[in-house]
């Protein structure tokens, strides 16, 4: 009877047969009996014959690295369309990103076109982290969860992208800036309290060295966005203008390497533990485990590259249509940069980190929160410096006062929450309450600005007067 499970490379080195068929128990931790191989023809008529009719009628498939019983799934491209295309309720909003390119054509109304883009949005995020999760099976664990932070981060990569190469510098930062805020207070913040409110537990308890190594990243991200803010809102650089986007790019740079030694330590770290061949023999194995892949591996490639393509269209006119959009709904767009924008791009983080805590797994929603916002500070908007400088932009890490005072105190909040490793319902409230204060404040705040000229204006209309006073009086 063919085997149900394998162990990472072990498997692969098989060949079919019942001999390989008992050291693929061995490898799946079942006893055997006896060293001595058994010939079928030992055994009864009737028990050999029975055995034949099961593996016949449920002939074994192998995919990746493992095997698996082609009867529990259907592979094939019909399939998977049927999967990604019908799965998900929120597929219903796929047209609206249709509407919103036709109504684009037809009228050019951005207070129109911009919240059908969002809409049409929302679907495509939810099945680019569905797609991710699938091929995740076929990986370890520590390579899966850096591909759900990579492309659960993709939807604000590509809107990033399409803004700087737009020249809306300010779209970019302020995007970047909410995409981190967003996984740090509201969807942190709602997995806790869903968690506590579902499991019935007074807290929750998570791996706290983890979360400390995200925070010292985490603090690390605000420490290279501050130096060049403060330089220019107190015009101290030496070559005025220009200091501050070197250091930006060579901050940049910094960061770029201390994230690639992070994944490497990571890495490293989850081989020496053996977890690759243990979650796998774990999750494949178990024939209880409903969590099984539902697309083969090229498959679930395939469908990333077209749902990436796809997202990289409509950002193109969504991030043509804020300006319009803002001005036709009065909002400011810093609110629409830093709030909306990332909503939708966190759609499906949000989801998974609710869903993980819920099943009290509140490890799972902290590399889904902190990891997304970890490698968003640490990668994305380094990356997108590195990008403008290749396209001649000047994207720096100036993030202006207001947004990096409001980063630096966020960050600051969730590692003194973190620092115990528990989690209960006040703690998800108190996160949810915050992100309620942030989205306020932007929501007030006129981003006129960009230059940080009002501010030396205001500052010498107050100084000045007082110091002629004081010279006239002498």
């Amino acid at each position: 009877m063919a085997s149900t499970g394998a162990a990472g490379s072990d498997s692969r080195r098989l060949l079919p047969g019942h001999q390989n068929s008992h050291q693929m128990d061995k490898i799946n931790g079942n006893s055997l009996k006896s060293t001595t191989a058994v010939s079928p023809f030992s055994l009864g008529a009737d028990e050999f014959e029975e055995d034949t009719l099961i593996a016949s009628q449920a002939p074994s498939q192998r995919i990746g690295g493992f095997e698996r019983n082609a009867g529990s799934v259907s592979w094939g491209i019909f399939h998977s369309l049927k999967i990604v295309l019908l799965k998900s309720k929120l597929n219903v909003l796929i047209p609206c990103g249709f509407l919103a390119i036709i109504v684009n054509y037809l009228t050019g109304n951005h207070g129109w076109v911009f919240p059908l883009t969002l809409l049409g949005i929302i679907p495509l995020a939810e099945r680019l982290g569905f797609s991710t999760e699938q091929l995740a099976f076929f990986t370890g664990p520590t390579v899966g969860g850096l591909l759900n932070a990579t492309f659960g981060n993709a939807t604000e990569l590509i809107i990033s992208i399409h803004a700087l190469r737009s020249g809306k510098l300010r779209v970019v930062q302020q995007s970047l800036l909410g995409s981190i805020l967003s996984n740090l207070l509201l969807v942190l913040g709602c997995a806790f309290f869903s968690g506590g409110i579902t499991c019935g537990k007074t807290e929750q308890n998570f791996n706290k060295s983890g979360a400390v190594v995200s925070s010292g990243l985490l603090l690390m991200a605000v420490l290279g966005l501050l130096p060049p803010t403060v330089l220019h809102y107190t015009h101290s650089e030496v070559h005025s203008g220009k200091s501050g986007l070197a250091l930006s790019r060579f901050s940049s740079c910094i960061m770029l390497v201390a994230y690639a030694c992070y994944i490497y330590f990571e890495l490293s770290s989850s081989r020496r533990r053996g977890e690759f061949s243990e979650v796998r023999v774990a999750n494949l194995g178990d024939a209880n485990n409903d969590e099984n892949p539902e697309m083969s591996k090229w498959e679930a490639i395939a469908w990333l590259a077209i749902l990436t393509v796809w997202i990289s269209v409509l950002s193109d006119y969504l991030v043509d249509a804020i300006d319009g959009a803002s001005q036709a709904w009065n909002i400011p767009v810093a609110f629409i940069s830093v709030i909306l924008l990332p909503i939708v791009g966190n759609a499906a983080e949000h989801a998974s980190a609710v869903m993980f805590a819920m099943k009290d797994k509140l490890d799972l929603s902290l590399g889904v929160a902190i990891g997304s916002s970890t490698q968003m500070s640490m990668f994305g908007i380094p990356f997108c410096v590195v990008i403008g400088w290749m396209m001649g932009q000047p994207m720096d890490l100036n993030f202006h006062l207001f947004e990096t005072a409001s980063l630096l105190m966020t960050v600051l909040v969730v590692a003194f929450l973190l620092q115990d490793g528990t989690s209960n319902c006040l703690k998800g409230l108190m996160l949810f309450l915050c992100y309620l204060i942030v989205a306020a404040s932007f929501y007030v705040h006129s981003d006129q600005d960009p230059d940080g000229k009002l501010f030396t204006s205001e500052l010498s209309a107050a100084i000045i007067p007082s110091i002629k006073h004081k010279l006239c009086v002498d």
